[in-house]
């Protein structure tokens, strides 16, 4: 057996984002259930905490917010403050300042997009970068550049920071070129966390009672809108969109929390969704579903569908109607479940060579 390690995840744990939140959570249980002593590094920015909380109460800007919806974001934002409260978690530290963390034989960067140049709010953090972290050893687990395209390239800077890393593995074929083109290593894939390790989502009082189509993400397009309520009246399903309100859906739930979401896409007949993690739920549950395809997070989504054999789930203005009822009706294809697995047992080998 490996000697116990103290291990510490850097990832950003803080943000109003089901994903964020899951993805932090199921790695650093999924670490500590490998028989180490594993914690989330709570970075602190004051900076950064009032940009994370006006968008939680705003996060359709430019879009108008009816006035009791900042009450119910309210709401979803201090579902989250209570379950980050129960993370494993560090002693906190500046997040401008990390030579204030304690000291570990281990860190793990990542998952999410942690290496993003492009996020409004870390974008400019050296600290995702390896930069001050104070440990034995670095690695990166999933870590991705998000929207930032391979054919944008990496500053020498960065490219010079990734050099200091012991080990990395990327979530997507994007980041792992341009690892690969900034400091010629070719790296490994693995999955989200949310893909690898197990839920453990607490049991929730006010789920919706019988079958639905979950929506999550918001700023679809009405071609995509059309389609989607065209299947779900076919099926007479409603439409319930969480987390952001889309006028389009038949119900919005928009005080809900992170456990309340796991186990809200978990019981979905249907997903529809424009978020990478609105995929990465419908997958984890073998539940059909649609993505529409945007500017903005087709690198990440197109990525993901491509590595797990599930592109026919895109969806673009050319898809029919047909596509539609296909994709939101029928069980997702075999082989999606198989590359899942053989993805599970890769992520498993690299977190285990670095934690040995």
């Amino acid at each position: 057996m490996p000697d116990r390690k103290k291990v510490g995840v850097l990832t950003f744990h803080r943000c109003i984002n089901y994903g964020a939140y899951w993805q932090a959570r199921c790695l650093v249980e999924g670490v500590r259930a490998m028989g180490h002593d594993a914690v989330i590094l709570d970075h602190r920015s004051w900076r950064v905490a009032m940009r994370e909380l006006t968008w939680g109460l705003w996060p359709v800007s430019p879009d108008f917010i009816p006035p009791l919806d900042y009450l119910r974001y309210a709401r979803k934002e201090w579902a989250f403050f209570r379950a980050i409260s129960r993370l494993p978690r560090s002693r906190p530290f500046n997040l401008e300042r990390p030579a204030g963390m304690e000291h570990y034989d281990l860190v793990l960067v990542g998952s999410d997009e942690v290496w993003s140049p492009k996020h409004a709010w870390y974008g400019t953090c050296p600290i995702f970068y390896g930069e001050g972290v104070r440990t034995d050893s670095l690695a990166a687990y999933a870590t991705s550049f998000g929207g930032h395209a391979a054919s944008e390239g990496l500053d020498a800077v960065r490219a010079k920071q990734l050099r200091s890393f012991d080990a990395i593995s990327v979530r997507d074929e994007n980041s792992r070129t341009i690892v690969r083109e900034a400091i010629g290593r070719d790296v490994p894939i693995v999955l989200d966390p949310c893909l690898h390790f197990p839920i453990n989502a607490a049991p929730v009082r006010h789920l919706p009672r019988g079958p639905y189509v979950a929506v999550y993400g918001y700023r679809f397009s009405e071609p995509f809108t059309r389609a989607v309520q065209q299947c779900a009246r076919k099926h007479r399903l409603p439409i319930i969109s969480i987390g952001y309100r889309n006028g389009w859906a038949d119900q919005n739930w928009l005080t809900a929390g992170p456990d309340d979401f796991v186990r809200f896409m978990a019981g979905a007949r249907a997903v529809a969704t424009n978020f990478f993690h609105g995929c990465v739920f419908a997958l984890r549950h073998a539940i059909p579903f649609v993505c529409e395809m945007l500017t903005d997070r087709s690198i990440k989504v197109q990525n993901l569908t491509t590595s797990v054999g599930a592109e026919r789930h895109l969806m673009t203005r050319e898809s029919s109607m047909a596509a539609y009822d296909e994709r939101l009706s029928q069980p997702l294809d075999t082989v999606i479940q198989r590359r899942l697995h053989e993805l599970r047992v890769a992520s498993a080998a690299y977190l285990e060579s670095v934690l040995s």
